[in-house]
């Protein structure tokens, strides 16, 4: 008998229990095996539609502009369940940083370095590069690449936001404030503090850049003096001038030449794209160093335009324009409106964002002064649609001088689950009928096969 009949004969003496048990063994040999190797593997995929395990394209780009990769300490217990779910939290940083060096320190067993470090939650995190340091107790994709913007910077800008009457607030909440910019301003190591112009005599000489919005209510004698004493020191003005009065502004208006056109931009051209009002101004971007980096459109509801003047001495240009089919309304939005050139309505396009620069008096740079005749493109209600939250941080890079690195937005809280009763009927016979019943009827069928071939 030849060895392979041999080989045929063993098997068929071997009884069904041991066969099977030969089989778990192999099938357990297999998944010890793909876990020893997936504990070791170099690459990673993403298959989630959202990317939630994958670093956003900001981070990416922040990451670029390290000479050296960042060192973080966790003071938290390696092995415990947070320490694990910030280490897989890291191994997305590692992946881009090669060389970046994660240290875990258990607080409890060693309670010095934690005071020296001056920890106050377990998972606390520090972070330094090239000597500086910041530390986290809150870990997300967007505190950490923030932190590590400061860490780029080495100074912390000043940016005075005018308030006392009435005017967008950079710590508000409301649809119309700024407080999202001002959350992000702070992330990344500026510090924006309101600035009321009533309550000192002249804006610090610390400022690198103002931000004016519209206010509600007339300013008080000698509060726009002061504005113009600060350009008139070389300072930097974000201006968003909203279309209706100027309430106090119009001395600031005369210093700088500017000329606002009547009415409110109506692009008919909005509607087509889906906008539910014609006064949606989406801006069109000119060669200019704020719109360099800008990939979409900029939407600035209600917004006014300007004529391209202004006063002697500045260098004016158009960073943005209005679309050709739009015009300055002056009467009443409705439909069917058209352009009355007899009350000064003017075809587009025209400037809906002036960037004036003239050399300053102090060394080589320039003042810079930008005016927007929109201000709800900023607010928290329309900073993150489209091009919006791009031309505002390319407005405090070049006003401020500083930089400000595009992160990835705040992570959005997760919904609750909310079922109503018939979904939660279908997901208990699901589970407690269909489900078992299925199993109950693939083992009777299972049985009844091997009761056939016995």
């Amino acid at each position: 008998m030849s060895p392979l009949h041999r080989i045929h004969a063993l098997l068929k003496r071997l009884d069904r229990p041991l066969a099977d048990g030969v089989f778990l063994a192999l099938l357990l040999a297999v998944a010890i095996a793909a876990g020893w190797l997936s504990a070791r593997h170099d690459r990673y995929w993403d298959w989630t539609s959202s990317g939630d395990n994958s670093l956003s394209v900001e981070t990416l780009q922040l990451l670029a502009e390290l000479d050296q990769p960042p060192r973080i300490t966790v003071f938290a217990d390696p092995d415990g369940l947070l320490g694990k779910s910030i280490r897989r939290f890291l191994t997305r940083y590692q992946q881009a940083l090669p060389g970046m060096r994660v240290e875990f320190v258990d607080p409890r067993r060693f309670p010095e370095r934690a005071r020296n470090a001056q920890v106050r939650v377990d998972g606390q995190l520090l972070v330094e590069y090239r000597g500086r340091r910041e530390t986290l107790e809150r870990l997300d994709e967007h505190d950490l690449s923030a932190a590590i913007a400061r860490l780029l910077e080495d100074r912390r800008p000043w940016v005075a936001v005018i308030e006392g009457h009435g005017e967008r607030d950079i710590d508000g909440e409301a649809a119309t404030d700024l407080g999202r910019l001002g959350r992000e301003l702070e992330a990344q190591g500026f510090l924006a503090r309101p600035l009321d112009l009533a309550l000192v005599s002249d804006v610090p000489v610390n400022t690198h850049l103002v931000v004016l919005s519209q206010p509600e209510i007339a300013l008080f004698p000698g509060e726009v003096e002061r504005l113009i004493d600060y350009l008139d020191r070389g300072g930097n003005l974000l201006w968003l001038l909203d279309p209706g009065p100027l309430n106090g502004l119009e001395p600031l208006l005369e210093r700088l030449g500017l000329h606002p056109l009547p009415g409110v931009v109506l692009d008919p051209e909005s509607l087509e794209q889906g906008a539910d009002t014609p006064t949606l101004a989406q801006g069109t971007a000119t060669p200019h160093p704020l719109t360099a980096q800008l990939s979409q459109s900029v939407l600035l509801p209600g917004a006014r335009v300007f004529a391209p003047e202004s006063a002697a001495g500045w260098t004016l240009a158009q960073p943005l324009l209005s679309g050709p089919r739009s015009w300055n309304e002056v009467g009443r939005i409705e439909p069917g409106s058209y352009r009355d050139e007899v009350v000064g309505e003017l075809a587009g396009p025209q400037a809906l964002l002036l960037a004036l620069t003239r050399a300053s008096t102090e060394g080589d740079r320039h003042q810079r002064i930008a005016v927007v005749g929109d201000g709800d493109f900023m607010s928290n209600a329309w900073i993150n649609r489209e091009g919006n939250r791009a031309l505002a941080f390319a407005l405090i890079d070049w006003l401020s001088g500083a930089r400000m690195h595009p992160l990835p937005s705040p992570a959005p809280g997760h919904p609750p689950l909310e079922l109503d009763d018939e979904r939660r009927l279908l997901l208990g016979l699901g589970s407690l009928g269909v489900i078992p019943g299925l199993l109950l009827a693939i083992w009777l069928l299972i049985q009844w096969r091997r009761g056939r071939v016995r």
